[in-house]
């Protein structure tokens, strides 16, 4: 009988430390997710959220929106962030959103690998890609006008090119906002504004994300698109094959896109493994495989070959760090001396 009774002990025990931790404490797991705002293309952070889950484990999702959409819900959501991370979109940004308290600062292991100038110092963004900004035209509507393509930022204000322009506005978009910034730092800004309410005339639409004045071009939507140029090189990859594209000659801004962690936002130390993740050069070597065709900013990743054209394009000495500090008030004036709003999301 003792034998048996230390055998029944023995096997209740053993059930017992068995048993899973939630059902002996009365809690549930918890599992691990992960939601990230997105300023870089649709697919690649489709292709981002997807790879994470699947070497992790962590239930992963993003929102797709323009970095000028992502700021006003950031401010929005100060107190009840949704997201955790901001993954792709110009830095200038990310400043703003750093002077508005919305960010946390976190330096990643993997910032080591970083060149100097395309990371902040105190870890309020580190970058991801750089990108230029251009002009894309579709050649095949140029031809039919009996148009050149623009090659400068003066070219744009020729009568010819009336109505045949479109941009996003910069209210919206981090892609216009860097053609802002970038003729203020050209020409100064009362000079830029008084180009800028020309360059208005010449406008045939202003859209909500930087991106679709390139597909629009390469649709036959518009004559002449103002977008990064890797987006241009993507759309003639996918096949708008009248797709051309040119630079400013007098020079022209450029995008670091960026990633950063969102203070209050949920699950932090999930969201740092998330950035260590995109810093690495295999993650960000990925993009190309989705047609992201930036350069790289990790010193030990390969730049796709398809931005080899563009690599000698002429590029001011674009301040980041003013940029996202004047966002606000510049993005207030552009409208006041244009007359324009930013589309409605």
């Amino acid at each position: 009988m003792k034998k048996m009774f230390l055998l029944l002990s023995l096997m209740f025990l053993m059930i017992g430390c068995g048993k899973d931790k939630s059902e002996t404490t009365g809690t549930k797991e918890v599992k691990k997710t992960l939601t990230f705002y997105a300023g870089l293309q649709e697919d690649h952070a489709a292709m981002i959220a997807k790879k994470f889950e699947e070497e992790t484990g962590i239930k992963t999702s993003f929102v797709r929106m323009s970095s000028g959409e992502v700021l006003a819900r950031l401010k929005a959501e100060k107190n009840n962030m949704s997201a955790s991370v901001w993954y792709g979109g110009p830095v200038d940004a990310f400043v703003a959103a750093n002077e508005a308290g919305l960010i946390e600062s976190y330096i990643s292991p993997e910032a080591v690998n970083i060149n100097e100038e395309q990371k902040d110092p105190d870890g309020n963004w580190t970058g991801i890609y750089v990108g230029y900004l251009g002009f894309v035209g579709n050649q095949k509507m140029l031809d039919e006008k009996r148009l050149e393509m623009p090659t400068s930022w003066a070219d744009l204000l020729k009568p010819e090119y009336k109505g045949e322009i479109v941009v996003a506005h910069p209210g919206s978009s981090g892609t216009a906002y860097t053609m802002l910034a970038t003729l203020v730092q050209l020409m100064g800004e009362d000079e830029a504004m008084e180009y800028l309410k020309k360059f208005n005339g010449q406008v045939r639409q202003y859209t909500k994300s930087g991106t679709a004045p390139g597909r629009m071009a390469g649709q036959g939507e518009t004559t002449i698109g103002i977008t990064f140029l890797h987006d241009a090189i993507k759309y003639k990859k996918e096949g708008y094959i009248d797709i051309v594209i040119s630079a400013p000659s007098e020079g022209t801004g450029y995008e670091i896109g960026g990633v950063a962690l969102l203070k209050n936002g949920p699950d932090q130390e999930t969201a740092k493994q998330f950035i260590d993740w995109v810093l690495t050069k295999e993650v960000q070597e990925m993009g190309k495989t989705v047609g992201s065709f930036q350069f790289l900013t990790n010193k030990d990743a390969m730049p796709p070959a398809e931005a080899d054209p563009i690599k000698d394009t002429k590029l001011i000495k674009y301040d980041f760090d003013w940029a996202g500090k004047n966002r606000v008030r510049l993005v207030e004036r552009f409208s006041i001396e244009t007359s324009t709003i930013a589309p409605k999301k």
